[in-house]
């Protein structure tokens, strides 16, 4: 029986779309979520008329956005003839990425867009946050043009890497940025009562949730004051390997696309690799682990050769052993990819 490869090459028109739309991203004032919507006219008890923006958020329910008012004035007409042309232009933008999903392109659902969009507009990716975890595993494959297998996750990960320079305070924090999206997160309280929380969840009985990272000092998990967020974060060894280097990325969604900060690729795969070992009691994650750092090795040591055994040469030597054992175990996985092989096996 044929072993089937890990990744397969996008055509080089699908990833020309895909540049296309990092670069409106990269553009955008603001990301919109939920339907892009319609401008029309309201009128309130007193008569006035005024713009507003109707569309369905990514709750699905319908909502009106004020724009300007009143109608007929020149500035509120200029006001609502752009925000027209705003809705054409992402009516434009969601085509491309519906193409790009249908393609087998990965992506976010509404939810995890709309959380992620008040984070980009307040410039935390700008400042140097990082998406980590499954989304970026997919942001990363999408930037690299690869069709791979989807890893479904309930969560979010944002990694703060060092103190984030924003342009204006988080108002409410990092947990009022995220209520921005229009979801209702609240924090979670850890198991210690006096320890802050570092995960935001939101309310019911979702299991959806954003997680606040950052890179741990020594080899044990702490938790980490982000003042300028207002809020803690959870620190994790070897987590400043991952967002030392990184790179522009998006995520794309059925509502839109957004500009985000992710890791290299190879650090990714390699970070994963020692993540995989680290974990305990934890199976199903830790094959998870392993098979996205095998697929991103694989891509990677093709693609770019030479580019896995410099970031395995930036590794702390704390992180060598568990490295080699989950590399050891990730070569069998490689066997479909040869090229790959040659470059991973002389590291084990």
């Amino acid at each position: 029986m044929a072993l089937t490869p890990l990744y397969r090459r996008h055509s080089l028109g699908l990833a020309a779309v895909h540049a296309d739309l990092e670069n409106h991203a990269a553009a955008q004032e603001e990301v919109l979520t939920g339907t892009p919507g319609s401008v029309i006219i309201r009128r309130n008890a007193a008569g006035a008329t005024f713009y507003v923006r109707q569309h369905y958020d990514a709750l699905r329910a319908k909502r009106d956005r004020y724009l300007a008012g009143p109608v007929g004035s020149p500035v509120a007409d200029a006001l609502a003839d752009r925000w027209r042309q705003r809705i054409a232009d992402a009516n434009d933008v969601i085509r491309s990425a519906k193409m790009l999903l249908r393609e087998g392109y990965l992506g976010l659902e509404p939810k995890p867009f709309a959380a992620i969009a008040p984070l980009v507009d307040h410039g935390l990716f700008r400042a140097g946050a990082v998406l980590v975890g499954s989304h970026a595993f997919g942001a990363i494959a999408n930037k690299l043009g690869i069709r791979v297998s989807a890893f479904p996750t309930e969560g979010i990960d944002i990694a703060r890497a060092q103190a984030l320079k924003l342009a204006a305070g988080a108002p409410g924090g990092f947990l009022g940025l995220l209520r921005a999206s229009g979801i209702a997160f609240v924090a979670v309280p850890g198991f210690d009562p006096h320890t802050p929380s570092t995960r935001f969840k939101e309310t019911g009985r979702s299991r959806f949730q954003v997680d606040l990272l950052a890179p741990a000092a020594g080899r044990e998990v702490t938790v980490r004051a982000v003042p300028e967020l207002d809020a803690h974060a959870t620190a994790l060894p070897y987590l400043g390997y991952l967002t030392a280097v990184t790179q522009p990325g998006i995520v794309i969604s059925h509502h839109g696309v957004a500009a985000v900060r992710i890791p290299m690729p190879e650090r990714y795969a390699v970070h994963k690799l020692v993540v995989s070992e680290l974990r305990t009691g934890r199976s199903a994650k830790s094959a998870k682990d392993l098979r996205q750092a095998a697929i991103l090795l694989a891509a990677t040591a093709e693609l770019f050769p030479g580019s896995v055994s410099e970031a395995w040469g930036a590794l702390a030597p704390g992180a060598r052993r568990p490295a080699k054992a989950a590399l050891g175990k990730a070569l069998p996985i490689l066997a479909v990819h040869p090229k790959a092989l040659e470059e991973l096996a002389g590291l084990a």
